[in-house]
């Protein structure tokens, strides 16, 4: 799980390319889900709110 201060950290470019990884494992994990089972579940909602925070503190920085 991410923190808002080392978001908050991070510029535009580097949470672009997280939001993107973060993408990618959300992906793997849903299809591992819909295939077998998950080890950990509890990933898919912590990934999604992850996202979530990266792409908020990027739209605050664009927009000021």
């Amino acid at each position: 799980m991410l923190k808002m201060s080392e978001i908050s950290k991070l510029d535009g470019e580097a949470i672009n390319q997280k939001v993107s990884e973060l993408r990618r494992e959300l992906f793997n994990l849903r299809l591992q889900k819909n295939t077998t089972n998950v080890e950990k579940p509890h990933l898919l909602k912590s990934l999604k709110r992850d996202i979530a925070r990266l792409l908020t503190v990027l739209k605050t920085k664009e927009s000021k």
